[in-house]
């Protein structure tokens, strides 16, 4: 079996600190070659991967200001459609735009839909359905529009994180990119009315959202910013929290930070929309609240989870391994083998 994978160029693959697409695509990359796959990885020149590389754009124009995105994504889908031949699967990580392209090559593509961007892209995955594949990364992001071979969740890469059974540290976290809809100011909120130390990492992807609900936090010695950090400080970070605060507003597909907090260990206090009961079990590996004050109150009953217990569910749903046998199984299932 030979098999394309498609990553998004935003950044590289594995990206140096943000990208979770880039990261999954990077993940299934790696597991499929210790699997014994051929595998080729179309990313950016700067990837690591153990699998055959090929590029157009040198860096991700995330990283680089002088490339253009819309030029570098043409001439990335572009690429590997062109060489479609060389391949059995084409599995795309790169949105709707590849689909544009099913009905002109000889090859099935698999689409993982890592979530909907707008309700504006779904007339795009309507015309292709049925003639491609979709595999959803939660139940609870499928379009009751479109078909689905699957629900394969993201898979983690363990060896980058660290069960931590006694945290040496006391403070809640937040971990993710900074904006309204991932609910950064309300974790400042929580931890206030708590009482307890707030550390945030992420990607400010709205300045000014930072700059009037965060920035001013900042002057106190209760809440900290410490940037976009990469693996090893997110290790750290994730091991030694008391909690993870994940008071999203609106319906993630996924949420990695979820699951890479719980394979450290640490339990999790998310707002319960999208993907978050999927991810969370209520009451041993976290706390789903649907308001301010049940978050504030979730974070007094955190000492009564089991932090082994919060690894072994990570380690049993949320693996590199387990993604890539059920996608093996959904190739399997395309070339009816």
């Amino acid at each position: 079996m030979k098999v394309a994978i498609l990553a998004p160029i935003a950044w590289r693959s594995p990206p140096y600190k943000y990208g979770p697409w880039e990261q999954v695509a990077s993940n299934l990359t790696e597991g499929l070659v210790r699997q014994g796959i051929a595998v080729t990885l179309f990313a950016t020149g700067d990837s690591v991967t153990a699998a055959q590389l090929s590029y157009s754009a040198p860096r991700g124009y995330a990283d680089d200001p002088t490339l253009d995105a819309k030029v570098e994504e043409c001439l990335h889908i572009s690429q590997v459609m062109e060489a479609a031949n060389d391949f059995d699967i084409i599995h795309n990580h790169f949105d709707f735009l590849p689909l544009t392209y099913s009905k002109l090559i000889d090859r099935p593509i698999l689409t993982t839909i890592h979530g909907f961007s707008s309700p504006k892209i779904i007339p795009v995955y309507k015309k292709y359905n049925g003639h491609c594949f979709y595999v959803s990364i939660s139940d609870a992001d499928r379009s009751p529009e479109l078909d689905y071979v699957a629900t394969v969740y993201n898979g983690i890469n363990t060896a980058q994180f660290q069960f931590v059974n006694t945290p040496n540290m006391v403070y809640l976290l937040y971990f993710g990119r900074i904006h309204p809809e991932k609910g950064a100011h309300l974790a400042i909120e929580v931890a206030r009315r708590a009482g307890m130390r707030l550390v945030m990492a992420g990607l400010i992807q709205d300045q000014a959202y930072f700059a009037k609900y965060i920035q001013p936090h900042l002057e106190s010695k209760q809440v900290q910013y410490v940037g976009n950090v990469g693996p090893n400080e997110r290790n750290r970070l994730l091991g030694n929290a008391t909690a993870l605060l994940h008071l999203i507003d609106f319906n993630e597909p996924f949420g990695l930070s979820v699951a890479e907090a719980m394979l450290c260990g640490t339990p999790v206090i998310a707002m319960n929309r999208g993907s978050m009961p999927e991810l969370i079990r209520h009451g041993s590996t976290g706390f789903l609240v649907n308001s301010l004050e049940e978050a504030v109150k979730a974070v007094s009953h955190i000492g009564s989870l089991s932090r082994e217990a919060c690894f072994l569910w990570a380690k049993s749903q949320f693996t590199l391994e387990k993604m890539t046998a059920d996608y093996l199984s959904v190739y399997r299932r395309m070339l009816n083998t």
